[in-house]
C-alpha cells in the first residue's frame, strides 16, 4: 500500500457564503511535489430516503441552481451544529416533505468528489412516517411526489432524476429493504 503524501503547506485561498477553498501542497513518497485545491465543508449533510408505505417512496421536486432545472430528488440538507445526523435528517424530512419518521436508519456516508472536496453526505432511510410538517427555509414550496417501488426503472430513466447521491441512496435503500424484509 502506498504511503500517504506529506502535507507541506495548507492555506485558505478563497471564501464564499458556502465554500472555503484550500490550497494544499503535497510531497509524495517518491519526492514529487504538487499543489492541489479543494473545497472544504463546514457542516455534515444528510440525504433521506423516505418510505411512505411498503410500496412507495417519497421524492421532492425542487429547483437546482447548478443544473438550472427542477430536479426530482430526495430531501436533503445540512446538519445544524446543535444536531446529530439523525436529528438533522428528521428536521429536513419534516421541512421538505411534511413528515417525521418513527424509524431512522443510517445507511452509509458517501463522498461526492474526494479528489476535490471534503464534503460527505450521510444517507438515511426513513420509515414509519407520520404527518409532522415544519416550516423550512426554502424560497418556494417544494413539490412532494409519491413514487411506486415497483416502477424504479422508470424513475432511473427520467432526465430530471440525475443526481448521483440520489441514485446511490436509492440503491442503498432498496438493498437494505430487501435484506431486512
Amino acid at each position: 500500500m502506498a504511503q500517504k503524501p506529506e502535507i507541506l503547506h495548507k492555506e485558505i485561498i478563497g471564501r464564499t457564503q458556502i465554500f472555503r477553498v484550500e490550497s494544499v501542497q503535497l510531497k509524495y513518497s517518491n519526492g514529487e511535489q504538487r499543489v492541489y485545491e479543494r473545497l472544504l465543508s463546514r457542516h455534515a449533510a444528510v440525504l433521506i430516503v423516505p418510505i411512505i408505505d411498503k410500496e412507495h417512496i417519497l421524492l421532492i421536486r425542487e429547483y437546482a441552481v447548478g443544473s438550472d432545472n427542477y430536479e426530482l430528488t430526495f430531501p436533503k440538507g445540512l446538519v445544524e451544529e446543535h444536531e446529530t445526523l439523525l436529528q438533522g435528517a428528521q428536521r429536513e424530512l419534516q421541512e421538505e416533505c411534511g413528515y417525521a419518521a418513527g424509524n431512522l436508519t443510517m445507511l452509509r456516508e458517501l463522498s461526492l468528489s474526494p479528489g476535490y472536496m471534503t464534503h460527505k453526505t450521510s444517507i438515511v432511510l426513513a420509515q414509519d412516517l407520520y404527518a409532522a410538517p415544519l416550516l423550512g427555509d426554502e424560497p418556494e414550496p417544494i413539490e412532494v411526489l409519491t413514487w411506486p417501488l415497483a416502477d424504479i426503472d422508470s424513475l432511473l430513466a427520467r432526465p430530471d432524476f440525475s443526481e448521483g447521491r440520489s441514485i446511490a441512496a436509492l440503491y442503498l435503500a432498496l438493498r437494505h429493504l430487501k435484506k431486512n424484509n
